[in-house]
């Protein structure tokens, strides 16, 4: 799994770097310590995840992330920064960030990585636990049927919501793990979203 590390204090990085690459199967293909940096080396390297902070001198990591996700749709970028502002996670979300975690949880970046490279959307305990509320205020919910969504695809949509991946879904509602995409896949159609991560933000704006 091929690595972009951005960060503006060198340390961590350097910290990052080592213990990303004292797992098998990790290479830390670059380092960069600021948004600038970021959108150049992801265009030169195209990594599998760039793993960025966000509070960065000129150009913040969330704006960096926007600019990224313009032109690369498909890229995996993970936060991980010291501060769960809710301004931040709201961002972060809306950009398509497919994760977002706390520098003090370091043993948590290999699983949170390996995690992101699957597809999952990885969020950490603090920020899960935040979203419902600094989205809750965005407007007034409607139900589910307003939105053309049937029952279980709004099942489908709940458990997506709360960071399961197709197959912990297909698991729990007893669905083959295909079935479980189809369904997403024709659920972000039908609400003309890009991503899981999308969907768990309309989940909370709309339907929670």
């Amino acid at each position: 799994m091929k690595i972009l590390i951005v960060d503006d204090d060198m340390l961590v990085s350097s910290s990052l770097k080592t213990i990303i690459e004292a797992n098998k199967g990790f290479e830390v293909i670059a380092v960069g310590n600021s948004g600038e940096e970021a959108i150049k080396l992801y265009k030169t390297h195209q990594p599998d995840i760039l793993i960025m902070d966000i509070r960065m001198d000129k150009m913040s990591g969330l704006e960096a992330a926007e600019e990224i996700i313009k032109t690369n749709k498909n890229a995996k970028i993970l936060f991980l920064t010291t501060f769960a502002d809710d301004e931040y996670i709201i961002k972060a979300l809306k950009i398509g960030a497919k994760g977002y975690i706390l520098k003090q949880h370091y043993n948590s970046i290999i699983p949170a990585l390996n995690a992101v490279d699957s597809g999952q959307n990885v969020f950490g305990e603090e920020i899960t636990n935040k979203i419902p509320s600094v989205m809750s205020n965005q407007e007034n919910k409607k139900s589910y049927q307003d939105y053309g969504i049937l029952e279980k695809e709004f099942e489908i949509i709940t458990l997506v919501s709360q960071g399961l991946s197709n197959k912990e879904i297909s698991k729990k509602i007893f669905l083959s793990e295909g079935t479980v995409r189809n369904y997403i896949s024709n659920i972000l159609d039908k609400l003309y979203l890009r991503d899981r991560t999308q969907l768990a933000i309309f989940y909370f704006k709309h339907l929670s």
